[in-house]
């Protein structure tokens, strides 16, 4: 099916970024609108998640080794979910690194140009075994919750801790999605830390979860990215 150009509707659309897969040597394709929004541009967190992502699939083991090969499933592929998916670059990008099936989530006036992301980038979906769909997610929306469901391996997000009235609806979301489920599941977020209120967010996190933090000790996308792993 042929993309709909909206440069007409959106004049500041920005080109489509391309980013180039190294694990796959395969490009995707994001476009993002700024004048709608933080949810339809593209944040640091996210790209370093995708670099991770990507690390994972280059070389074993990688920090994430221990996180995907406990969520292995013969003979089907893993099911991931990715929170506040803005673009969706990153789901997209774990469909395709991973050879999953992702579902990426958002508030409802964000879907139409996470479906655009996810028609730009079919082919390379295909090609390696991903698949994409996109849902209406709102954070702690016990009928939201309930329609996505909880059979996923892992949970995604990144730059999710942002707004401090959305923290509480988070953690709701997370306890259905994380302690609601009889298998193990997983969330693996990426953060950037900006203002110390943020602490109160992580301080509850860990009242209900087990917490692995991996620091980052590089620039955002940097090629030689390394990581600390270390327990909470």
């Amino acid at each position: 099916m042929p993309l709909e150009d909206t440069t007409e509707d959106h004049p500041d659309t920005e080109p489509p970024p391309s980013y180039h897969l190294h694990g796959i040597n395969s490009i995707i394709l994001v476009r993002q609108i700024p004048s709608q929004g933080i949810s339809f541009q593209l944040w640091p967190p996210a790209t370093t998640l995708i670099t991770l992502l990507d690390r994972h699939r280059t070389s074993h083991p990688s920090p994430l080794s221990s996180l995907f090969d406990s969520c292995a499933a013969p003979h089907r592929r893993l099911r991931l979910l990715e929170l506040g998916s803005g673009t969706g670059a990153v789901g997209i990008a774990a469909a395709a690194l991973l050879g999953a099936s992702v579902t990426i989530t958002d508030l409802p006036h964000v879907l139409p140009n996470l479906q655009f992301n996810i028609a730009a980038n079919a082919k390379i979906l295909e090609l390696h075994g991903g698949a994409v769909d996109a849902a209406a997610l709102q954070w702690g929306q016990t009928t939201d919750m309930e329609a996505i469901g909880r059979e996923y391996d892992v949970i995604l997000g990144s730059d999710l801790v942002y707004h401090e009235n959305l923290y509480e609806p988070l953690l709701k979301t997370l306890r259905f999605l994380l302690l609601g489920s009889e298998q193990k599941v997983v969330f693996l977020m990426s953060h950037l830390k900006r203002w110390k209120k943020e602490s109160a967010f992580f301080k509850k996190a860990n009242k209900f979860f087990d917490v692995e933090v991996f620091i980052l000790i590089a620039h955002v996308m940097d090629p030689e990215l390394e990581s600390l792993s270390t327990n909470l």
